[in-house]
C-alpha cells in the first residue's frame, strides 16, 4: 500500500441493482459533511473505523472481556447483559476480531486503491453483460475526493462504467478530475426549500445546487435522485422545486424517488448515534407512487421509483 493512495471504506456490495444501470459493485466510503436527520447510513458519517454492537446477539461468552485492552466490555452483576463502555474505546478492533456472534463488528476498513479494485474486478463479466460497472456511495464519496478519483480512473482505464453517488455537497475544485473518469453522477436533491434544507441536513443548499449546475455546464450525464420523507419534504412546493431544478438541466436523462426506510435507525443506535427522524412505518407503493405523480405536474423528464 505504501506509495498509493488509500481510504476507509465500509462496504463493498456485489451485484447491486439499485446504484446505476445494470449490475453493479457498489463502494460505500466513509465520511459526510451532512447530517441528514433521516439517514439511511448513519454508520458512514464518522470518516474513521467505528465499533458497532448488536445487543440483541450477544450469547454472552465474555470473549471480548477478556481481549479489551481499555476494560470498555462487562457482564452486568444484576442480568449479566453485556455492557459496552463507547466512550473509552481505542476503536481497536480486536473484540470485533474474536466475536463470532458478531455482536461487534468494526465498521471501515482502511483499503488501497489495488485493494479495492481487486474486488471490483472479480465481477466485469456481470459489466459487461448487464451494462453494468462500479457506483461510489457513501457516506460521500467526494469527502474523499483523492481516493475517489484514483478508483475511478482505475475502473476507466479498465474499460468499466462509473458512477458516482453524492450528495453534492464537496469542493468545488474537485469536480474537473471526478467529471473526467465518471459517466453518471447520481445526484441527490434532498431538500429544496434552503432554511429546511439547513434545519434537515445541516447544511443549506447552496454549494450543493452550485456543484450541480456546474457538473451539468461541464456535460456530465446527470439522474436526480430523491428522497422523500413523510411528513418533512413530502410537500407540494418541494415537488414543484425538484421539477423546476430538473427543467434546468441540460444532461438529466431521468428523476428518481428514494422512498424512506427505516434502516438507518437500528444502525445509528449500533454505532452509538441518533436520528432524530425516527418513523418506523415503511412507505407504501400507493403512496410513493402519489409523489411521481404530484412530480410529474411540473416537469417533463421521466421520473420513477
Amino acid at each position: 500500500m505504501s506509495g498509493q493512495e488509500s481510504g476507509i471504506i465500509f462496504n463493498i456490495q456485489r451485484f447491486s441493482i439499485h446504484d446505476g444501470p445494470g449490475i453493479r459493485t457498489t463502494v460505500f466510503m466513509k465520511g459526510c459533511g451532512m447530517r441528514c436527520i433521516w439517514c439511511h447510513n448513519p454508520e458512514s458519517w464518522d470518516s474513521n473505523t467505528e465499533i458497532a454492537y448488536y445487543a440483541d446477539k450477544c450469547i454472552g461468552c465474555g470473549a471480548c472481556i477478556n481481549i479489551c485492552p481499555a476494560k470498555c466490555h462487562a457482564l452486568s452483576e444484576a442480568d449479566k447483559s453485556h455492557v459496552f463502555d463507547r466512550q473509552n474505546c481505542l476503536i481497536c478492533g480486536k473484540c470485533a476480531d474474536i466475536c463470532y456472534a458478531e455482536t461487534l463488528r468494526a465498521i471501515g476498513k482502511r483499503m488501497s486503491v489495488d485493494e479495492v479494485f481487486e474486488e471490483i474486478i472479480k465481477d466485469s463479466i456481470f459489466y459487461e453483460t448487464s451494462g453494468g460497472g462500479v457506483t461510489l456511495s457513501g457516506g460521500e464519496p467526494l469527502f474523499q475526493p483523492k481516493f475517489a478519483i484514483e478508483i475511478l480512473k482505475r475502473c476507466k482505464k479498465a474499460g468499466i462504467h462509473t458512477c458516482v453517488e453524492t450528495s453534492g455537497y464537496a469542493k468545488p475544485d474537485i469536480l474537473p478530475d471526478i467529471i473526467k473518469y465518471t459517466d453518471l453522477f447520481l445526484f441527490d436533491i434532498k431538500e429544496t426549500d434552503i432554511a429546511r434544507h439547513k434545519e434537515y441536513t445541516g447544511v443549506d443548499n447552496n454549494l450543493i445546487l452550485k456543484n450541480l449546475y456546474a457538473l451539468d455546464k461541464n456535460g456530465a450525464q446527470i439522474i436526480l435522485r430523491c428522497p422523500i420523507i413523510p411528513n418533512l419534504n413530502d410537500r407540494e412546493d418541494h415537488f414543484e422545486g425538484i421539477g423546476r431544478i430538473a427543467n434546468g438541466l441540460t444532461n438529466i436523462q431521468k428523476i428518481e424517488i428514494e422512498p424512506y426506510h427505516s434502516l438507518g435507525l437500528s444502525k445509528a443506535q449500533a454505532v452509538g448515534k441518533i436520528t432524530k427522524y425516527r418513523e418506523t412505518e415503511i412507505t407504501k407503493k400507493e403512496t410513493s407512487e402519489k409523489w411521481v405523480d404530484a412530480i410529474r405536474k411540473y416537469t417533463a423528464i421521466p421520473i420513477g421509483n
